[in-house]
């Protein structure tokens, strides 16, 4: 199983709060998504069994990592183990890359 796609061709999937989420690609064993925040909304703590990367591409968060905060902008990333317990508040609009491996089967309708 895998999707290869362009930006242009790729939906949008809107989350509310002012988060949506663009899954750009993706295979078993990876998946790239670009995630966009309005300035306050919040990426609630969450965790779950997939290695996750972080690319901050545009924007200010301050991120909740285990219980510890982290501010982070455009240049910046972050790495999650499985399981890690993370989320984010958007201090200045902006756009994450996420990158999870294996691929998150829940986000695929």
């Amino acid at each position: 199983m895998s999707l290869n796609v362009t930006r242009n061709n790729s939906s949008v999937q809107n989350l509310g709060g002012g988060v949506s989420r663009r899954i750009l690609s993706y295979s078993e064993n990876l998946m790239p998504v670009e995630v966009s925040f309005e300035t306050g909304s919040i990426g609630e703590i969450h965790s779950h069994p997939h290695i996750q990367c972080t690319v901050i591409l545009s924007g200010k968060f301050k991120f909740n990592v285990d219980g510890e905060e982290v501010i982070v902008s455009e240049g910046d990333s972050l790495t999650f183990e499985a399981d890690q317990k993370h989320g984010t508040i958007c201090l200045e609009k902006g756009v994450l890359l996420d990158i999870f491996t294996p691929m998150r089967k829940d986000f695929i309708k």
